[in-house]
């Protein structure tokens, strides 16, 4: 059989690098020829989490069509968050918690999306229904993906299943899961050695929303402050980032970890679209969303919704 990469999105964090790691290990167990690889630069709260276990990161690729003709995708399926070369590939498989979209492909695969907060929770049910032992370090990485996800079991996207998953795997793992996630969080949220760039693409995902191309990037921190003092360098970058990439709306969401609500600062000309969406008054080009920590459930659908039924600019 034919080698296959499994990898995530684009911009990845902790649920993408755990996940490609965590499916290879059941997938070569299960006698398949895999290799884990990743397409962006490993953040500091999944850096903590694969010190902490002692697990190496993903080997970095650019394009994937100049080493393999089969993939897996895990924690994505939208086209757009996916390598470059996505289009000259046949996708075997797809493990996913997200909405389904621009997804398409010429061959049959196996396709898993279950509506849980985070795609190891579904890759710790895979290895029980195939009767493969969970090792230590496996079950670090899938625990440290819940916790990521969830925003350690506080995002309205965590399930009963992701908790039941995460205390399982926390006493396989050998770690309490509040403090051990308190700590990879932490670790996440210091952005001091951040530039302005790296603040707006480490978890940015392109999505397609009624004909307009939007960016939504999330940034994780302990004081919203220590992002938004920056504010002027950021929307620097960000004009830069919709002009090269004839962006219509960029969306970059400042959650406090502490108190789960999160700041918007948004540019573009669909900005208003932001105003209806979340009935906010920008100003400054910023408002506060109380309450919001997830881009998979609060952000993005509703977002969707709203620019469906805006007429595209010419």
């Amino acid at each position: 059989m034919e080698k296959a990469f499994i990898f995530g999105h684009k911009n990845p964090d902790t649920d993408t690098i755990c996940s490609a790691l965590v499916y290879a290990d059941l997938k070569s167990k299960l006698g398949f020829d895999v290799e884990p690889v990743r397409l962006g630069e490993v953040n500091g709260e999944t850096q903590f989490a694969l010190d902490y276990f002692k697990v190496e990161a993903p080997r970095f690729v650019e394009t994937v069509a100049n080493e393999v003709s089969n993939v897996i995708l895990v924690d994505h399926n939208e086209f757009q968050q996916s390598a470059t070369d996505i289009d000259q590939v046949r996708i075997l498989e797809v493990i996913d918690h997200h909405r389904i979209a621009n997804f398409e492909t010429s061959d049959p695969l196996y396709y898993r999306a279950e509506p849980v907060g985070c795609t190891a929770t579904i890759l710790n049910k895979m290895y029980k229904e195939n009767n493969v032992e969970i090792t230590k370090e496996m079950a670090g990485l899938m625990l440290s993906a819940i916790i990521s996800d969830s925003l350690l079991f506080k995002s309205p996207t965590c399930t009963d299943q992701d908790i039941a998953a995460a205390r399982e795997l926390a006493e396989i793992a050998g770690v309490n899961a509040d403090e051990y996630g308190l700590e990879m969080l932490k670790a996440g949220a210091d952005l001091s050695d951040k530039t302005v760039a790296q603040l707006i693409s480490l978890d940015a995902k392109e999505f397609e929303m009624g004909g307009h191309k939007v960016v939504i990037a999330q940034v994780n921190a302990v004081d919203t402050n220590d992002v938004l003092a920056r504010q002027a360098e950021l929307e620097a970058s960000i004009l830069g980032v919709i002009a090269e990439s004839e962006l219509d709306l960029f969306l970059l969401v400042v959650t406090d970890i502490l108190e789960n609500d999160s700041v918007a600062l948004a540019l573009g000309r669909e900005v208003a679209a932001v105003e209806r969406a979340y009935n906010v008054v920008l100003n400054n080009n910023t408002a506060v969303l109380k309450g919001v920590v997830s881009r998979k459930k609060q952000v993005v659908p509703v977002l969707t919704e709203t620019l469906n039924a805006t007429p595209k600019q010419a």
